[in-house]
């Protein structure tokens, strides 16, 4: 008993559905109607509420938004329903009520049980609930890397575990290849780079600066080349401050200050005010006599030595030639030293780094090659299990001699550089491995096996196509599966053993089928009538429940292109019996 369903579909003014409501049985539905009458909105509802992309072309011509509303009953142990939880979702009777707008200025909006949510959440919940197996699948499983891709998914942990291994141990390869060849490419280069900065850095290591010395030097030159003018002014200001010994007539400031001082302290005792001026003048004095002091040191002092001149401004010679090549200043030649220093030992590394890169291509090889061959046997033990299921599947499906094979394929390398030892050869390889997987059909016994493509004919190839995908959706975690019109191109008694197929899978699972076959309507549990009239002003579309003898009509019509036609209500009503029987 299937515990898990999409109950049923609300959908509002989307394409030429204007509204109509999809009620889904927990077994099999089948979803009919004439061409254009809108079968495919289901389908592209269905993909709306799994979180698949909002296209505003999709909202009907005069409308604001296009809404698909979801109901679905679930397990109590799903991890969909956990995950539902997790984002505050709530439960309605015991089901999830799912929703998705889509305006049509293409903004998006996801509801999970009456909370919004990113609509990532609907493509997460969607992976445990619902498998879409299409004619664009149909399509894309013609080409190598679908058919690989789909033989890995149906190998389960066997070839993931490894290929997520390999696929780590590939990126690693391919970043430490394009470092080796960008060292060993660039080598001249990067010599010619070495030469420049270990110039550089001897140089201004020869010379040795210090850091602020550039500064220094110069103050040190100003002073030296205006010696004379320095000591005369520091000489003048010490003969006006503490007086001049050639000059005993001439008045100093020291002494000045001094009897004004003296004046005032006469008679500070009367105010004290006068007694702080008093005291301010002694300050002044002793502060006259520091500055006479070091004058008279600075005099003293003053180096007026020529030679010591010229050395200050050959040095500067030096370190302004080092200014002009390296930096703004000394301290940024010292800067740009550091720095070359730290790139030249990266540089002059490269031997090493050469040789460790190398070791580690070759053990990364030899790891791909280990975890390549691990790959192949996994691949190669499902690649029999998935052939053989799918060649049952199309014994059911009326091709009781057909055989479906899987070819796994290596190619050849001749350069080592461009592939990976596999026991005693060395093959192409890739991000997936290095194995090319190609489905293959003899169609009776005595016919080779050819790829799907070219070994089936249209009916053929759209047995071949649901067997996979059936086989695909035993392998599914999931409760319900919706075929769109995989059944395209199959008649008469393969399409009856399509619909016997197709109920078989719906005692286990829920199905869904968009058809055109009455054989495959006919075995299902709930058929759906999608129809549209044209009142000359807007066109509606419908979803109904057919029921007795509206079915009979509606498969008659599917038959003989007449809902009348007495011949077709006779066939349809053996389809059903026949079907009921079936089942």
């Amino acid at each position: 008993m299937v515990v898990s369903v999409l109950e049923e579909m609300r959908i509002r003014s989307l394409g030429v559905i204007e509204d109509a409501v999809v009620e889904l049985s927990p077994g099999f539905t089948a979803v009919t109607g004439e061409t254009g009458a809108g079968k495919t909105m289901v389908v592209t509802s269905l993909g709306l509420l799994l979180g698949g992309r909002a296209d505003p072309a999709l909202v009907r011509i005069g409308e604001k938004q296009a809404v698909v509303e979801g109901r679905i009953t679930l397990d109590p142990g799903a991890r969909a329903l956990v995950r539902a939880e997790e984002a505050g979702a709530e439960l309605d009777d015991g089901a999830l009520l799912v929703s998705r707008t889509v305006s049509a200025e293409g903004r998006s909006r996801a509801h999970v049980g009456g909370r919004g949510v990113p609509v990532g959440l609907l493509g997460e919940l969607a992976d445990d609930l619902v498998a879409v197996h299409g004619q664009t699948d149909q399509q894309g499983l013609l080409r190598p890397a679908r058919q690989r891709e789909a033989l890995d998914r149906y190998a389960g942990d066997a070839v993931a575990v490894p290929l997520e291994k390999y696929g780590s141990a590939y990126r690693r390869l391919r970043e430490v290849a394009a470092e080796l060849d960008e060292l060993t490419t660039r080598a001249r280069e990067r010599a010619q780079e070495a030469d420049l900065l270990r110039f550089g850095v001897e140089e201004i290591a020869a010379a040795e600066p210090q850091p602020g010395e550039d500064a220094e030097l110069a103050a040190e030159a100003e002073r030296l080349g205006h010696a004379e003018a320095l000591a005369s002014a520091a000489s003048a200001a010490h003969a006006a401050l503490a007086g001049n010994p050639e000059d005993p007539e001439a008045v100093e400031a020291g002494t000045l200050v001094a009897g004004a001082q003296r004046a005032l302290d006469a008679v500070s005792a009367h105010d004290p005010v006068l007694a702080s001026l008093a005291a301010r003048l002694g300050e002044i004095g002793i502060l006259l006599a520091d500055v006479a002091g070091d004058l008279a040191g600075y005099a003293d002092n003053l180096d007026a030595d020529p030679l010591r001149l010229a050395a200050v401004e050959e040095r500067r010679a030096v370190l302004g030639h080092l200014v002009r090549k390296y930096g703004q200043d000394i301290d940024d030649v010292l800067a740009w030293s550091e720095r070359g220093a730290t790139r030249l030992l990266e540089l002059e590394g490269d031997d090493d780094r050469i040789a460790g890169l190398t070791a580690e291509r070759d053990a990364l090889r030899a790891e791909l090659g280990a975890l390549a061959r691990t790959l192949s046997e996994a691949r190669a033990e499902a690649a029999d299990r998935f052939a053989a299921a799918v060649t049952a599947e199309l014994a059911e499906l009326a091709m009781p001699h057909a055989r479906v094979t899987v070819a796994l394929r290596q190619t050849d390398v001749s350069d080592p550089d461009q592939g990976v030892d596999v026991g005693d050869r060395t093959v192409a390889y890739g991000p997936t491995g290095v194995d090319e997987v190609e489905l293959q059909l003899a169609p009776h016994p005595g016919a080779p096996a050819r790829p799907i493509a070219k070994g089936a004919s249209g009916g053929e190839l759209s047995r071949v196509m649901l067997a996979v995908e059936v086989v695909f959706a035993g392998s599914d975690p999931v409760p319900t599966y919706l075929f769109d019109e995989v059944d395209a191109g199959v008649g008469g008694k393969a399409a009856v053993e399509v619909g016997r197929r197709l109920a078989r899978l719906a005692r286990t699972a829920q199905v869904v089928v968009v058809t055109h076959l009455p054989q495959v309507a006919a075995f299902a549990d709930r058929q759906l009538l999608v129809e549209k009239t044209n009142d000359g002003s807007v066109t509606r579309s419908g979803v109904t429940v057919l029921e007795g003898e509206a079915r009979v009509r509606e498969l008659s019509r599917m038959l003989a292109g007449l809902e009348d036609s007495e011949l077709g209500r006779a066939h349809a009503e053996e389809l059903l019996a026949a079907a009921r029987a079936a089942r």
